[in-house]
C-alpha cells in the first residue's frame, strides 16, 4: 500500500488570475472570454503602464464582462484621489502598492475592498510586515522589492512563505512567468497555499510594456489549473 501510494499524484488546488498593467480595452475583453478574473489597471503616473495614456476614466468605466473583476492599482495616492478614481473608472477593487499606512487603507476600505501589497526583501519578516493591516485590508498581495514599483519581472522568493499562517486570502505576484507552472504547483501543497486567492501576472506576459501576449497567458491558463468563482 505505501509503495502504491508513492505514484498517486496529489490533488491540486484551482487557481483564480489577476492580469496587470492592462492599457488596451480589446485585450480586457478577450482576457473576459478567457474567463480571466481580475483586470489590474495602473494608477501610477512614472509607470510606463499608467492606463489613462492609453484608456479614458470613461472607457474604463464602460468595461462590463462576465468575468472580469476592474482593480485599480494605486502607489502613495491620497484616499480622496483613490475613492474619486474609483468612482470615475467603475473599479471593483483597489491595490495599494505603495507605503500606505493602515490608516490609509482602513479608510479606503470602508468604501471598497482593498488588497495591500508588500514588497518584500530577501529574509525580511512577512508575518511582522503584514501585522498591522490584518483588521484594515480584505486580501494581500506579495511582490518583490524592487527600485521601482511593480512590473519589474524581478523573481519573488516563494520560499519567504513557506509554511506561515498569512490569516488572510492573498495575490502571489512577483515575476511570475510561463515557465513557472511547475513550481507553483508545488508551491500550492505548501500550507501557506491554503489562503492563496489568486496569481498575479504583468510583465512577463507582454510584448511591450501593456501590451499582453495573449497567445501566451492562454496557453498558462490551460497549463495551470485555474477556476472562475
Amino acid at each position: 500500500m505505501q509503495e502504491l501510494s508513492q505514484h498517486i499524484k496529489p490533488q491540486l488546488p484551482s487557481f483564480r488570475l489577476k492580469v496587470c498593467g492592462l492599457t488596451q480595452v480589446e485585450q480586457v475583453m478577450t482576457l473576459d472570454a478567457m474567463e480571466v478574473m481580475f483586470a489590474g489597471f495602473i494608477f501610477y503616473p512614472p509607470s510606463p503602464r499608467y492606463c489613462k495614456k492609453f484608456i479614458s476614466v470613461e472607457q474604463l468605466k464602460k468595461i462590463r464582462g462576465k468575468h472580469i473583476n476592474k482593480v485599480g492599482v494605486f502607489v502613495n495616492s491620497s484616499v480622496e484621489d483613490v475613492l474619486k478614481t474609483v468612482d470615475e473608472a467603475g473599479l471593483s477593487m483597489v491595490q495599494l502598492h505603495g507605503d500606505e499606512s493602515p490608516k490609509t487603507c482602513e479608510r479606503i476600505a470602508e468604501y471598497v475592498s482593498v488588497i495591500k501589497a508588500f514588497r518584500l526583501r530577501e529574509q525580511e519578516p512577512v508575518l511582522w510586515k503584514i501585522k498591522d493591516y490584518q483588521g484594515v485590508a480584505d486580501m494581500f498581495l506579495f511582490d518583490t522589492a524592487t527600485s521601482t514599483y511593480g512590473g519589474s519581472g524581478k523573481k519573488f522568493d516563494w520560499s519567504m512563505l513557506s509554511g506561515l499562517s498569512i490569516g488572510k486570502p492573498f495575490f502571489l505576484s512577483g515575476g511570475i512567468g510561463s515557465d513557472d507552472v511547475t513550481i507553483i504547483q508545488q508551491f500550492a501543497l505548501d500550507a501557506v497555499a491554503k489562503d492563496l486567492f489568486a496569481l498575479d501576472i504583468n510583465s512577463r506576459f507582454e510584448i511591450s510594456p501593456g501590451v499582453k501576449d495573449l497567445d501566451l497567458i492562454k496557453t498558462f491558463i490551460e497549463q495551470v489549473n485555474f477556476r472562475d468563482k
